[in-house]
This record gives C-alpha cells, sequence and structure tokens, in this order.
C-alpha cells in the first residue's frame, strides 16, 4: 500500500490548507495517508551558525525521515506576504541541509487556498517552480480562491469547472504514483 503526507504549510490550529491537503488526499483510494502538522516540527530559526552551533534539529531529521519513506507528497500552502508562511519556510531550510534531495524525487501535489480571490497563487507558483526544478515527475497544482465560498464544510468544492481542473491535478499526481 502506497504511503502519502499530507500537510497545509501553515501553523495554523485552523488552516484551511490543512483542511484541503486532506480532502486532496480522499480523492485518493488504497492508501495510507499520513498527515503532518507543522506546530509538531517547531524548531528554531535555521541559520549556519546555529546548524553549526547545535547541529540539525531531532525534529527536523524527523520531518525528513517522513518524506524518505513516502510513496508521494501532498501539500497545501497558506500565503504569508505572497510567500511561504515563516513555519513552512524554516522547516524547508532546516531539511534542505541534511540531503540534496529534500523531496526525494516523490510524486507531489501542489495546492493552496485562501480566502481571498488569487488563492495563495503567488506561493503555490513560487513553490511549483522551486520544487519542479530537476525534479523526476511533472507536479500538478491548483489554487483554489475564496475558501469559504468555493468549499464545503461537508468537504467538497462547489464550483464545478474549478472541481474540474482540481481533480485534473489529482488524476496526474495519482497517475505519477502508479494508481
Amino acid at each position: 500500500m502506497k504511503k502519502i503526507v499530507v500537510f497545509g504549510a501553515s501553523s495554523s490550529k485552523n488552516s484551511i490548507n490543512k483542511t484541503f491537503s486532506i480532502y486532496a488526499s480522499k480523492q485518493i483510494d488504497n492508501c495510507e495517508i499520513i498527515i503532518l502538522d507543522l506546530n509538531d516540527y517547531e524548531m528554531p530559526i535555521y541559520s549556519e551558525d546555529r546548524q553549526k552551533e547545535l547541529g540539525i534539529p531531532k525534529k527536523g531529521l524527523l520531518f525528513y525521515d517522513v518524506l524518505k519513506n513516502c510513496d508521494g507528497i501532498i501539500i497545501s500552502f497558506a500565503e504569508h506576504n505572497g510567500s511561504y508562511t515563516s513555519a513552512f519556510k524554516n522547516i524547508y531550510d532546516w531539511i534542505s541541509v541534511i540531503g540534496k534531495i529534500v523531496w526525494w524525487n516523490k510524486p507531489m501535489l501542489l495546492l493552496s487556498t485562501s480566502e481571498g480571490d488569487r488563492g495563495a497563487i503567488s506561493v503555490l507558483n513560487a513553490a511549483h517552480e522551486r520544487f519542479s526544478f530537476d525534479h523526476k515527475f511533472t507536479i500538478p497544482k491548483f489554487s483554489l480562491p475564496n475558501f469559504s465560498k468555493n468549499f464545503k464544510s461537508n468537504m467538497e468544492i462547489i464550483n464545478q469547472e474549478m472541481k474540474k481542473d482540481f481533480l485534473k491535478a489529482v488524476n496526474l499526481f495519482k497517475l505519477n504514483l502508479d494508481l
């Protein structure tokens, strides 16, 4: 059975991006879903000096190990000032010094959502461009704007055109996973 790691790239306890990433994972049958919460991996702010002095925090090694031992990754990005949240960026900085292949060339599905009209598209595009560089698979992406207007509380995208585009991205991810 394939293992898929799922998380919202936010430290919010009520993260709509965590909700959205879990929704995406529910579109995939016969897989073990591993839901991560970035709050469980909070570490000191990365710096070269801190790394030299203290080494890599255990939580960074644990996060990296979870990625290493999965078959696919689903991330939904929250956007802070047009970029990654500080919680995600810090984890990303720490795990990027552990090994050269941060995402282990695993199939990925990149998502974003927000309450705004742009759906956190800036951070999604930045992550997609960065993660796609020299990646083995074509990485599908999808942004859902106006989360509360376009997503029902019972876990469903309301807008049918958006849902169709979302499912295209999910299906490419499933194809990359050989499902």
